[in-house]
């Protein structure tokens, strides 16, 4: 697996810094990037019922960039050389544009993937070849798990926050990583984080004269799920210049503004660490958020995804509950939203879709419309919702799994450090390119400085530089990056 990750990152680093687009002829550049940039449609004699113009205009509004255009069209260039091997300057797509660590090689957690598997297949727990292929101590959390499912079935509906037992044992963990209590009823299991901030932004937006603040860059979820539901994006910005640092002053200044034409400012977006752009808060800093939500009457809403993803010694991962707690807040005193998953972290469950949202600071009623919002989508797949209690639940010291499990989960974070390092000082060994330091997360958002010519061939095809540059780049080296425009942010990558 390291050397399958390892081969990967140089791949990388090699065509960032050999293969990278030329500009030396402005007619050739516009010419080939025409037909780039436009896409491909099939004609169609005969008149559909639903057109570009018939649909929801909040869909044609909504745009996810790190699944976007430039991920298209790589997708079209896979089946090419899958059809044609030879008929690119590269073997093979490297994708870059979504945090998908075991599509690279990243190796599952052997625990986890130990206890999913007899969850799965109880009927062979009583075997006594189970003993020998699989620990003690997952064939026991297998048997756990299972008394708590309906049936003791993977296979079955769950209560719609998630199996109860799950639930609790997530509740556990929250309290052992924090040092306050959790309550398990607090917890709403989902297929990933996704559906969490879509079911808040289903609660909280009425109009569109209901706004969310956001950080920018943001990770584009918020502002695609912002559209979809008819709300406004309120942008804060982050600041590159002290390391994406966030500052109040400009949060405050962007509410109050927003506020002045006439909009209802529900809720704060905070990503920590920061996605795309890596950045782990200060604790200071966390306690003036809260204080400001509390103050202006916000709900916070704390992306926590990437909690395990911390690579510099003098940070460390506080959750917003955490902080809240501890300057004396408690349940009834600020609303907040705490958003985990299973794709990120050391864990890279990606596929395997699970997550949760624990909310607190809400009223009964209040919580009555989230549930009857979880009850639609009847309840999140089994496997998901097991994998994240082992996540917050992991094994524990004395355990037969835990020395093999603490190995592997620093095996992984280490490696993601080395490379995260390897990365920044390759981009920032490059001429008219900056990257700040990696201090978390699973991303780099690098400032590049391109030249007039490749902006002004990009504007001759109607296309943002970045995007222009991030497809040019994907043709000649089969590397695929998200403009910093999906997030936000001109002339900035997402890798």
């Amino acid at each position: 697996m390291r050397r399958f990750a390892t081969d990967k990152t140089r791949r990388l680093i090699s065509g960032l810094t050999q293969s990278l687009p030329s500009f030396s002829s402005s007619s050739s550049v516009a010419g080939s990037s025409v037909a780039a940039m436009s896409s491909s449609s099939s004609s169609i004699t005969n008149p559909s019922p639903v057109t570009v113009e018939s649909i929801n205009p909040k869909v044609l509004k909504c745009e996810y960039a790190v699944r976007g255009e430039i991920v298209t069209h790589a997708q079209h260039l896979q089946q090419e050389l899958q059809e044609q091997p030879g008929s690119h300057p590269f073997d093979e797509i490297l994708y870059c544009n979504i945090g998908n660590p075991q599509s690279l090689g990243q190796q599952p957690i052997t625990f986890f993937r130990e206890v999913l598997a007899l969850c799965d297949h109880p009927s062979i727990l009583d075997r006594d070849e189970t003993h020998a292929l699989f620990s003690s101590d997952s064939v026991e959390r297998a048997w756990q798990i299972l008394d708590q499912i309906p049936g003791r079935a993977t296979g079955a509906y769950s209560h719609s926050q998630g199996v109860k037992g799950l639930r609790d044992s997530i509740a556990e963990g929250i309290a052992a990583r924090d040092g306050f209590p959790a309550n398990g009823d607090d917890i709403f299991l989902t297929d990933g984080a996704s559906p969490a901030v879509h079911m808040m932004m289903q609660l909280l937006i009425r109009s569109e004269k209901d706004g969310i603040l956001c950080p920018i860059p943001q990770y584009p979820l918020y502002s695609a799920s912002i559209a979809l539901h008819g709300g406004s994006l309120v942008p804060y910005f982050l600041d590159e210049a002290t390391g994406w640092g966030l500052e109040i002053s400009d949060v405050k200044k962007q509410l109050e503004d927003a506020r002045s034409k006439g909009l209802t400012v529900r809720a704060l977006v905070v990503i920590n660490p920061g996605n795309p752009t890596g950045q782990v808060l200060a604790e200071d800093n966390q306690r003036a958020i809260v204080e400001f939500c509390k103050k202006e009457g916000l709900v916070l809403l704390a992306d926590e995804v990437y909690q395990e993803n911390i690579y510099v010694d003098d940070k460390k991962f506080h959750s917003f509950k955490k902080i809240a707690r501890s300057m004396g807040y408690g349940e009834d005193d600020i609303s907040l939203v705490s958003y985990q998953s299973v794709s990120k972290g050391y864990y890279g469950e990606c596929g395997k879709r699970g997550g949760y949202m624990e909310v607190t600071g809400f009223s009964a009623d209040i919580r009555e419309q989230i549930y009857k919002v979880a009850s639609v989508n009847l309840c999140s797949n089994i496997g998901g919702q097991i994998l994240a209690s082992l996540v917050m639940n992991p094994p524990k010291v004395g355990d037969e799994s835990y020395e093999p499990f603490i190995a592997e989960r620093d095996g992984i974070l280490s490696s993601l450090a080395r490379r995260a390092k390897t990365l920044e000082d390759a981009f920032n060994s490059l001429e008219g390119v900056t990257c700040n330091k990696a201090e978390g997360a699973m991303y780099l958002f690098p400032r590049f400085q391109l030249p007039q010519k490749a902006i002004k061939a990009a504007e001759a095809v109607k296309a943002a530089p970045d995007a222009f540059y991030a497809r040019r780049l994907l043709d000649a080296t089969g590397i695929v990056l998200v403009p910093g425009s999906g997030f936000g942010q001109v002339l900035f990558w997402m890798i």
